[in-house]
């Protein structure tokens, strides 16, 4: 027989088992597409994050979907900078950045706003201490204080190796719940 017609006996099979087959390798073929076309575009093969805090809040919700870029493709536009040009992302002048809390591997990232790019011996705020090394002031949309300023990132400019990428085009809302109810509950 040749593979044109096994592949259309495949294809026509009425077994059920046949079908499993099929259905899994069609899915197979979606996710796969799915993640060529996002490393392609975002340069990450898991370009989306569940938002599990309120820290961005009104401009990204708890259980938002959040389309991440790569650190590697593009440069951060610090809130800053961002007013002095008018440029804005989800809500307010800036970027917002997805970040490992002092670049710890295996820690859940942070997504906070990057306020302005402090060099290393310089204050971090007015009246502040001093930077221990460069890095990117953040703060949620909904917190008072800077990350650094709170526990959240004491201290510690985010250097941009810490930086996995930035927030792009806009959120899903309520679609990171699927992902997020099983963690919680487990």
């Amino acid at each position: 027989m040749h593979i044109k017609a096994k592949i259309k006996e495949f294809n026509e099979s009425e077994n059920f088992w046949v079908g499993i087959v099929r259905d899994f390798l069609f899915m197979a073929t979606v996710v796969a597409i799915f993640s060529l076309a996002s490393y392609l575009a975002l340069g990450r093969a898991a370009p989306m994050v569940a938002v599990e805090s309120g820290s961005m809040i009104p401009n990204i919700q708890i259980g938002d979907i959040v389309f991440v870029e790569s650190i590697n493709r593009t440069e951060i536009i610090t809130y800053s900078t961002g007013k002095e040009t008018d440029y804005a992302s989800f809500g307010d002048y800036g970027d917002v950045i997805l970040y490992r809390k002092f670049g710890k591997e295996g820690s859940t990232p942070i997504i906070h706003r990057a306020r302005y790019y402090v060099e290393a011996g310089y204050p971090m705020w007015p009246g502040g201490p001093m930077a221990p090394h460069a890095g990117y002031i953040t703060k949620g949309d909904n917190n008072a204080l800077s990350d650094q300023q709170g526990s959240i990132s004491k201290n510690q400019p985010v250097k941009k190796e810490w930086v996995i990428g930035i927030a792009r085009f806009f959120r899903i809302p309520l679609m990171g719940y699927i992902s997020l109810i099983p963690r919680k509950i487990l």
